[in-house]
């Protein structure tokens, strides 16, 4: 099964939410900023990863931003450009058991 690397990054109005939100996204990445993720997920960890924030986001005060890059093995590598610090990339991650 491919998995596809995302960039998922979140902002929440509300200090309680946010950090729920802080913990269910972590749950499925790795953190590259504080409110800013690479994710590599399955078709169906996206689904569960969504259903997950969907219960804890306000939906009119908050956003969650899901900006596929492409496959993990590839593209989801190549992407990035960074100015300053330069981040170690993680590398693409296997399934994942929940």
């Amino acid at each position: 099964m491919a998995r596809r690397r995302y960039i998922v990054g979140y902002d929440i109005a509300d200090p309680k939410r946010l950090r729920k939100t802080h913990e269910v996204v972590q749950g499925y990445g790795y953190r590259l900023q504080f409110s800013v993720f690479i994710c590599d997920l399955s078709d169906a960890e996206k689904i569960a990863l969504k259903a997950e924030l969907s219960t804890v986001i306000h939906f009119t005060n908050d956003q969650v931003s899901i900006v596929d890059l492409g496959d993990a093995e590839s593209r989801g590598q190549e992407c990035f450009e960074f100015m300053g610090i330069r981040p170690t990339l993680p590398a693409p991650r296997g399934p994942m058991i929940f």
